[in-house]
């Protein structure tokens, strides 16, 4: 028969065991996109996430300050979107679900 102790200690280490491998999880996926400006009028973006993993296909629209949806775009086969830098205010939104979301402001984009 089991002692408590010897209870206890395995359940605190499979709680402890669980525990790491939801924060490796979450790490894991946390998104991650830049933009920057490779011409006068161009901008180029690319997401993926923080372990290294492209995002083809992922949601990245561009936006106005007033809520509306200048240009609608996917990222490529290379998790890139590149587009014509609007004339209006605008930022960027890398959606890749919930919790899973990046806003990039037009001031952000570098050269």
């Amino acid at each position: 028969m089991k002692s408590s102790h010897s209870t206890r200690s395995a359940f605190l280490t499979g709680v402890f065991f669980l525990s790491a491998l939801a924060v490796t999880s979450a790490w894991a996926h946390n998104p991650v996109a830049s933009c920057k400006a490779v011409a006068a009028d161009k901008v180029l973006c690319k997401g993926g996430f923080s372990d290294g993993s492209a995002a083809p296909g992922v949601t990245l629209d561009v936006i106005s300050y007033d809520e509306k949806v200048l240009l609608p775009g996917k990222l490529s086969q290379d998790s890139t979107l590149e587009f014509k830098k609007p004339e209006q205010e605008f930022y960027i939104l890398f959606d890749a679900g919930p919790g899973h979301v990046v806003e990039i402001d037009q001031s952000e984009i570098t050269q």
